[in-house]
């Protein structure tokens, strides 16, 4: 099981779910009744897929510990090209995020990812 999950956020959200404790997540989640993560492998494509000249846009790193300590276990369901991705069926505790990088986006909209720490 992964230790870290990722979540893509603007700062505007993020900072709506700093003042409410809790982050209820973006609009596309909010519509499909989960918030959406990926795991290490899958973020930089989310990224390029969903996020394209995104300003403002940040990585949360999540602890898969601390949140399911504090919120539910994590989802684990079948979605782009048949891969598992997590999901989370309840506002997420802002607590469990326990690092966040500003992602700096080149000429083409595309972020730049730092490195992510190893999930092993």
């Amino acid at each position: 099981m992964a230790k870290w999950i990722y979540k893509l956020a603007t700062r505007d959200q993020w900072e709506a779910a700093q003042t409410q404790g809790v982050f209820n997540g973006a609009p596309i989640d909010i519509e499909d009744g989960f918030i959406h993560f990926s795991a290490g492998d899958q973020v930089e494509e989310t990224a390029r897929k969903h996020f394209r000249h995104v300003d403002s846009l940040l990585l949360l790193v999540i602890s898969v510990e601390m949140l399911e300590a504090k919120a539910q276990p994590i989802t684990w369901e079948t979605s782009r090209g048949g891969a598992l991705f997590p999901h989370l069926y309840c506002p997420m505790p802002i607590d469990a995020v326990i690092a966040q990088a500003n992602l700096a986006m080149d000429d083409d909209g595309y972020h730049q990812f730092p490195a992510l720490p190893d999930d092993q």
